[in-house]
């Protein structure tokens, strides 16, 4: 199971910290990714994080504001949003596939066979 938390309201030029915790059945290596869900839009890449070595991988509409990282014995990532837009505003989710995925996998939604319910983010203008 992945329950994915810390959603909310904030504005333009503000930061969120979302979480993702797997519990359960638990794999001694994930990889994790963040998705979200703009309105009106398709689902899009956002990060994804391997735990084995802690590879990140961004999607360019994120890079240099949102930072990923993962704890080990939390069986917990983490993404940090600052610099916030309102093109931002989505609901986020996380999904996990046990094992680590090569790069050129860990930005295709079709990889992670796990998903937790979203989380709401708002950024207002």
């Amino acid at each position: 199971q992945l329950q994915a938390s810390g959603g909310g309201l904030v504005q333009a030029g503000g930061s969120l910290r979302l979480s993702c915790v797997a519990s359960g059945r638990t794999f001694s290596s994930y990889t994790m990714g963040w998705f979200r869900l703009p309105p009106g839009k398709e689902r899009e890449f956002v990060a994804a994080i391997r735990w084995s070595d802690g590879h990140p991988l961004y999607a360019d509409s994120v890079k240099g504001r949102f930072t990923i990282s993962r704890d080990k014995a939390k069986n917990t990532a983490f993404l940090q949003m600052n610099s916030l837009k309102h093109e931002d505003t989505a609901v986020y989710y996380c999904g996990a596939r046990g094992g680590n995925l090569i790069t050129g996998s860990m930005g295709r939604a079709g990889s992670y066979d796990h998903w937790g319910p979203g989380t709401l983010v708002t950024v207002s203008s």
